[in-house]
């Protein structure tokens, strides 16, 4: 079946999105700082206390994302601005105490974020019912940024999702038989540790925006505010891909990807 104009548009708002993901680039247009600059204002060991925060909200993620998702999670409608709401309110507390808040906050604001990412899966058609699905809305954390470490070859969304495809489909399969019962599996500890260092890219961009000393708990609010929208974007672009893969199937979906 060939894909219609709407499917067509679509799929290239999509790419847009995944192929530029731009959250350091609206945080230095709100702050009037460039982010790269900010990392000069962090204390010398904090990009540890970023990949710890990381790692221990992608823990965190997993257990809402087992426990608390439903399968009839409303899509995603004006509920979107509660959830920006929410997350902003968090991020004002972040701005207020910097960095040392950072471990407190951010599982509070990835919760709340994961659940609208679960309500854009849900639009799209996704069967939340299935560990896979729920792990499709954790890997979003890790298709939100990219980093100048990253090899040229594995940038791109697609090989982004290729190179985690492994530890997802593991971890589906393994929670699917036991649940959360043995969280310290390889398979589990694999696909968060995969999830966590892509995700504490942002995450570090985020802490440096809240360092800058003129932003203070307002400007807080609105980093989060951004930050929320940045993965929404990424979710909703996300989805929008696999709704298309599983009417066209994967390989068309690709083909025409880097056509259009």
């Amino acid at each position: 079946m060939a894909f219609s104009t709407l499917e067509l548009e679509d799929l290239k708002a999509a790419k847009h999105i995944l192929e530029h993901p731009g959250l350091a680039a609206r945080i230095s247009d709100m702050v009037g700082v460039p982010v790269e600059k900010g990392f000069a204002m962090l204390p010398e060991k904090w990009h540890l206390t970023v990949n710890e925060a990381a790692r221990k909200t992608i823990e965190t993620a997993l257990k809402i994302a087992l426990s608390t998702i439903k399968p009839d999670t409303p899509a995603l409608s004006p509920a979107n601005r509660w959830h920006k709401f929410a997350v902003g309110a968090t991020g004002a507390a972040g701005g207020a105490f910097g960095l040392a808040a950072l471990a407190i906050e951010l599982p509070v604001s990835t919760a709340i974020m994961l659940r609208s990412i679960a309500a854009i899966a849900r639009g799209q058609g996704e069967n939340l019912d299935s560990a896979e699905a729920r792990l499709q809305c954790i890997q979003v954390l890790a298709l939100g940024g990219l980093s100048k470490d990253d090899d040229a070859a594995e940038t791109g969304y697609f090989a982004v999702r290729a190179a985690m495809a492994k530890a997802v489909s593991d971890a589906a399969v393994h929670l699917t038989r036991k649940g959360l019962a043995d969280k310290s599996a390889p398979v589990i500890v694999r696909f968060i540790a995969r999830v966590a260092a892509r995700f504490s890219i942002v995450v570090s961009e985020k802490a440096v925006a809240q360092a800058v000393p003129v932003v203070g708990a307002l400007g807080g609010a609105l980093i989060n505010t951004l930050f929320i929208g940045h993965f929404q974007d990424i979710g909703g672009a996300h989805f929008t891909i696999r709704r298309l893969e599983r009417c066209h199937g994967p390989e068309t979906v690709r083909r025409i990807y880097g056509e259009v």
